[in-house]
């Protein structure tokens, strides 16, 4: 099965852009950027257990890939760039790192978690997604995004901001997004950061300037770094434009 996307035409010669929305998010995610980026064909995707692919299940990272892999194949696509947000960053990182992308020109990663480093903090990572994934399967999804939406790392939102996202996550399914996230939880990622440092690919990291738990990450993966001003965890929402530019530089480099 491949994954639910939307397709946009570009100029033949140019590598795919391949975008990866974040935990329930949709392939409207990355639109109003990419649609900047109009010479180079774009692809943006539904991952597993999200909107159009929510009947697509996996049991982990491998499986993601898998699909990713399949999708790229039934359109032919044999030169791309990843480009992927929070759980679309982890995706990428995971896919570029096992060699499971033929043809990978680079990632681009917003946002995104190499893995964590040790088994306190695996284990506590854990329970935490399996208390949010009961939430998602027994509460309405507008009162679990409104409580998610309220975590630390997305402090930089304000009460605008943060009801326009529930009501878009809400559009999900529950028990679907409860699945993909215990699938591709924190915990249970490999830690990726030995693989990334012998990458032959391009690595670009974009983090919104107001979230400071990912720019120290961003410093920790010595990847080529863009800082998005006005911005915090979700800065391709916060400030499209700049995360266009950010793009078009790195795409034109």
């Amino acid at each position: 099965m491949t994954l639910n996307v939307v397709v946009r035409k570009g100029e033949k010669d140019r590598p795919w852009l391949v975008f990866l929305h974040g935990f329930s998010g949709d392939n409207r995610e990355w639109q109003t950027v990419g649609e900047s980026l109009s010479d180079y064909p774009r692809l943006y995707l539904n991952l597993p257990g999200h909107h159009g692919s929510a009947d697509v299940s996996v049991a982990g990272f491998d499986d993601v890939c898998r699909e990713l892999r399949e999708t790229l194949d039934s359109y032919n696509i044999l030169a791309c760039w990843l480009i992927g947000y929070s759980l679309g960053g982890r995706v990428a990182m995971y896919a570029a790192s096992q060699g499971l992308v033929p043809g990978l020109k680079g990632i681009i990663v917003e946002g995104g978690h190499p893995g964590l480093q040790n088994d306190d903090a695996r284990q506590a990572r854990w329970l935490s997604d399996g208390q949010w994934a009961e939430r998602f399967r027994s509460e309405p999804l507008s009162t679990v995004f409104d409580a998610w939406y309220r975590q630390p790392v997305f402090a930089s939102l304000d009460e605008a901001q943060r009801q326009a996202l529930v009501t878009l996550r809400a559009e999900n399914n529950g028990p679907r997004l409860a699945d993909m996230l215990m699938a591709t939880s924190l915990a249970v990622q490999p830690e990726l950061r030995a693989a990334l440092s012998l990458r032959d690919y391009a690595f670009w990291y974009l983090c919104g300037e107001r979230d400071a738990k990912f720019r120290a990450i961003a410093q920790e993966l010595a990847a080529s770094c863009h800082l998005i001003p006005h911005a915090g965890h979700n800065a391709h929402r916060e400030n499209p434009a700049a995360v266009a530019h950010c793009l078009a530089q790195i795409l034109n480099d």
